[in-house]
């Protein structure tokens, strides 16, 4: 691996900084931390073509949401983090607790991205009450 390749470091489960809207997710056997940066954000809404951002937080609220949106998302966080893991490597890489915790990271991820200063512990879309959970 090249220095220009080289990925942020792993993370233990509980280094994960939720004041900074970081999530840890174990991707292959490493614990990783995911953080939407404004440069992730519009690559992200680039890539879902979607109209904005508001549409996918609408989606995960609602229990409407992809599995493309999940891994769009969990891409953008990983870029976010420092990684350079592509989506195509996300897509065949193993996470621990499979597909349903994958959907639960992106949707704390997106939850912890646009909480007000003060709720890093803020709710998980699609966790409240009358929502469906993702």
């Amino acid at each position: 691996m090249t220095s220009s390749q080289q990925s942020a470091p792993a993370v233990n489960a509980y280094e994960a900084n939720p004041y900074a809207g970081e999530v840890a997710l174990r991707i292959n056997g490493e614990t990783l931390a995911l953080k939407l940066t404004l440069g992730a954000l519009a690559t992200l809404e680039t890539r879902l073509r979607t109209g904005s951002l508001i549409d996918l937080v609408t989606r995960f609220e609602s229990g409407g949401f992809s599995a493309a949106d999940v891994l769009a998302l969990l891409a953008a966080g990983l870029q976010g983090g420092g990684h350079r893991l592509s989506e195509a490597d996300l897509a065949a890489a193993d996470i621990d607790g499979g597909p349903m915790q994958a959907a639960r990271t992106a949707a704390q991820l997106l939850a912890r991205s646009f909480a007000l200063p003060g709720e890093a512990g803020a709710q998980v879309p699609g966790q409240g009450p009358g929502s469906v959970a993702p």
